[in-house]
């Protein structure tokens, strides 16, 4: 359990080059969109292929590897997205253990997959979670925003993609809680081998980012303050703070006093449907 006074994301202000970027632009040309209708038509396709045929996924983590092992005891800032399933303990109860194995692999590979579309990189898989970082140097803003746009993206697969699939098969549908936070991490290598020894992630994003998911209810997003302020007005207007009951979120944010805030999104309108 980290320390409250050292793990959260900063709230101050937003650097100058970061400033500039928003004084400039209307819509960022650098966030990344997604054709949602071909993607789920891909997602479904790579699904019935894998539980028909057991189709196995090509894994996606080399590219990701080599840029962190190029960077080792560097300093990155970076936008942390942790996508964790939900209901899982349900399929091993219901399901043959090869089955589980199956569609637990291609949730993990179709969530890397969409962020590797959304300009991300995958860090790692673990369990039935999927660990994902935007590296945001150049352009927070842009890498805040393609990390939101992914998680909309991911709930999007899940619900249209996956599930119908699971669906015809009279399989458990599934969910996910997707946490995301913005700050500077270090990249740290478990060894003296360059090329072999493990290379990870460290930083208060990361442990941050994993916090605020398991607050997050199934299929919702939640973000850190220093994501939500990363975002252009519209998109911020799609998410709203979390009020907080008692002492479950007790973190504070570094060099403060104050409660770190947490933003979760909005539900989404469905296309075509009046209110009321």
């Amino acid at each position: 359990m980290p320390d409250n006074t050292q793990t959260p994301s900063s709230t101050s202000d937003l650097d100058a080059s970061d400033q500039s970027i928003i004084d400039r632009m209307l819509r960022d040309d650098g966030v990344r969109t997604v054709d949602s209708d071909t993607l789920i038509s891909e997602v479904q396709k790579h699904v019935s292929d894998a539980l028909e045929h057991g189709y196995e996924y090509s894994t996606t983590l080399e590219e990701s590897d080599a840029f962190l092992r190029k960077r080792v005891l560097s300093r990155l800032k970076l936008v942390v997205m942790y996508v964790d399933l939900v209901g899982s303990t349900d399929m091993i109860l219901r399901l043959p253990e090869d089955r589980v194995a199956i569609i637990i692999s291609a949730f993990a590979q179709e969530m890397a997959r969409v962020i590797t579309l959304h300009s991300g990189r995958v860090l790692k898989f673990v369990g039935d979670a999927v660990l994902g970082y935007f590296v945001a140097d150049e352009n927070s803003l842009s890498a805040a925003e393609n990390a939101v746009s992914c998680s909309t993206s991911m709930i999007d697969v899940i619900n249209r993609g996956i599930n119908p699939i699971l669906g015809k098969l009279d399989y458990p549908t599934l969910r996910i809680k997707i946490g995301i936070d913005f700050g500077t991490c270090i990249i740290v290598r478990y060894g003296a081998d360059e090329q072999k020894s493990y290379v990870d992630i460290m930083g208060p994003p990361m442990n941050i980012a994993s916090k605020i998911q398991s607050h997050a209810p199934p299929n919702k997003i939640l973000i850190g303050h220093d994501v939500y302020k990363r975002l252009h007005p519209t998109m911020q207007q799609t998410f709203s703070q979390v009020v907080w009951k008692n002492d479950e979120w007790s973190y504070k944010a570094i060099g403060t006093d104050e409660i770190y805030k947490v933003y979760e999104q909005l539900a989404r309108k469905e296309p075509g449907r009046a209110d009321g």
